[in-house]
């Protein structure tokens, strides 16, 4: 194997262990910060820090030729920034009303999602291993988000997160039209303009930071587990390609259920342990799909 190939490998390994952190730790700064002030101060530091990546790396580096947004790329751009605070105050409430490995896990329904809004409304195919992993993936979803078997109810913070996920799923698609343009800047866009709308929503709720401190380690969590997240994912992509990152990438639910379970001291119960295995092997399905 290359030396660029580890070296990319790697890139995409860290890029899923910084993301994988992000529910249990929003989880415990929920408990400081409100839910829709948590969710823009993660993407503000996210644009803030990689606003700060990209100064420093036109210092060190000769610029690569990147093309710009146009504005033909604005319904695109201002779709991803929509759904970009949508998806996120989705995920935090979320959060407040179930747990961060149910939360965590959760995320990878955000492949069914992407996928069948890829068919809709791009008309993309299907094939018949990727239809069966969204059923195996969509199964542990529902087991996930069952609260009460025996009254078969439903956990509305799973919902919520399943909720956020089709938004990503949306956004994902719409981000896929402005793939060959800027990948830093589209980045930046995402957290400013993102964390700005999710901050004055925030506001007109009512919402306040009491703590400083909190904040910061808000926006510290939000430019690792986003920013920084994000960043290593794209320089993955141009030395593996998009299906070789995402097979990668795709461990960081099952690090960040893991992760949680460890942090919170909880016992997974059998509904949980069954959906986690039938999600591991919709995982494999959906990427395996792609190579």
């Amino acid at each position: 194997m290359k030396a660029k190939s580890r070296t990319a490998i790697f890139y995409a390994i860290l890029a899923a262990i910084l993301y994988s952190v992000s529910s249990p730790m929003s989880k415990l700064l929920l408990e400081k910060i409100p839910p829709t002030m948590l969710a823009a101060l993660l993407y503000l530091g996210a644009g803030l820090g990689l606003s700060v990546v990209g100064l420093l790396q036109k210092k060190t580096t000769r610029e690569k030729t990147e093309l710009p947004l146009t504005k033909k790329d604005l319904p695109y751009t201002i779709g991803m920034i929509v759904l970009d605070i949508a998806a996120p105050i989705f995920l935090m409430i979320g959060l407040t009303k179930t747990s961060a490995a149910n939360a965590a896990l959760l995320n990878n329904f955000e492949i069914v999602a992407t996928a069948i809004i890829a068919l809709a409304m791009f008309k993309e195919s299907i094939s018949k291993k990727l239809w069966f992993a969204i059923s195996l993936v969509t199964i542990s979803s529902m087991l996930i988000s069952i609260e009460n078997i025996s009254g078969f109810s439903f956990s509305i913070g799973s919902l919520l997160v399943l909720l956020a996920c089709v938004c990503w799923g949306f956004e994902n698609n719409y981000t896929r039209m402005l793939s060959a343009k800027n990948p830093l800047h589209i980045v930046v866009i995402k957290g400013l303009c993102s964390g700005a709308g999710s901050l004055l929503i925030a506001i007109l709720l009512g919402e306040r930071v009491s703590d400083i401190v909190y904040m910061l380690y808000a926006l510290c969590l939000g430019f690792v587990s986003y920013g920084l997240s994000i960043f290593f994912y794209i320089y993955a992509q141009r030395d593996l390609g998009a299906a070789k990152t995402c097979i990668y990438y795709a461990i960081a639910p099952f690090i960040g259920a893991f992760i949680s379970l460890l942090i919170f001291n909880e016992m997974p119960t059998s509904l949980f342990i069954i959906a986690f295995l039938i999600m591991i092997l919709g995982t494999y399905f959906a990427t395996s799909n792609r190579t």
